[in-house]
């Protein structure tokens, strides 16, 4: 296997894992927490239209995380997806610091990892690749 194909494992496996940690979280919104419970606790931190935006957020990490677990609209998917951290970060986790409890660096993580999947795309063995084949 030469240099380029192996290169292009990087993504895959960052999107991989990126995307079963936001499944698992939007998981867990759905169907543990609902979108009741979630817009409560959106509007506890001040986030305005709580239940819509419970609703836009749930739905976004757990298909948006099983579609980049697929490979497929990777670029969009990471764009939302650290637009999201973005705001966990601004909105609840800045005022407790980098590390600790009520930090920011998991969400600073995933912002930057999401942005660098909007930024390279899928990597090897996407539905992404599949279908730009067939165009």
């Amino acid at each position: 296997m030469n240099n380029s194909k192996l290169q292009a494992w990087g993504p895959t496996l960052l999107r991989i894992m990126v995307g079963v940690v936001f499944f698992m979280h939007g998981k867990q919104k759905l169907f543990v927490f609902g979108f009741h419970g979630v817009a409560g606790m959106f509007g506890h931190f001040g986030i305005p239209l709580p239940a819509f935006f419970a609703v836009v957020v749930t739905l976004l990490e757990f298909l948006g995380g099983a579609a980049l677990v697929l490979g497929l609209f990777t670029r969009w998917i990471g764009l939302l997806l650290a637009f999201d951290m973005l705001v966990a970060v601004l909105v609840v986790k800045l005022k407790g610091g980098f590390m600790g409890t009520g930090g920011f660096e998991f969400e600073l993580l995933l912002m930057v990892a999401s942005l660098s999947l909007a930024l390279t795309g899928p990597g090897a063995a996407s539905l992404d690749g599949k279908l730009s084949k067939k165009i």
